[in-house]
């Protein structure tokens, strides 16, 4: 089992970056694959990375890709979302999760540890 917990979180302007954190508790994290996902008020749960066990493989939506960078320091038991050219639209919340089962999954459905959340709004 695994306890998840995001940070970094927070208000910037258009234009800005952000990096954000997710720590995980106990001495197996490496055999996880972890997710970051954002749900925007009103709005689904959308998927928009994941990041293999040993970080060799990742997988990003489209409405990401080119922008935000995800990696992982298993030595730390972290994973972490580098977010640039941030835009007013990537206002939400921001969550991550992890997989035991999955090289890269890719749906909320996959996921059963999830942290939770951390908030990240872009005036424009």
């Amino acid at each position: 089992q695994v306890q998840l917990v995001e940070s970094g979180g927070g208000f910037v302007q258009a234009g800005d970056s952000l990096r954000l954190s997710c720590a995980a508790s106990g001495r197996t994290f490496s055999s996880y694959a972890v997710g970051w996902f954002r749900q925007a008020p009103g709005k689904d749960r959308d998927f928009l990375v994941a990041i293999s066990r040993s970080g060799g493989s990742t997988y990003y939506s489209g409405s990401v890709k080119g922008r935000f960078t995800i990696s992982r320091d298993n030595s730390k038991n972290t994973v972490y979302l580098q977010m640039n050219s941030l835009k007013p639209e990537d206002t939400a919340v921001y969550y991550c999760a992890a997989d035991s089962k999955r090289s890269l999954p890719t749906s909320r459905t996959m996921y059963g540890y999830w942290g939770q959340g951390t908030q990240v709004s872009v005036s424009s």
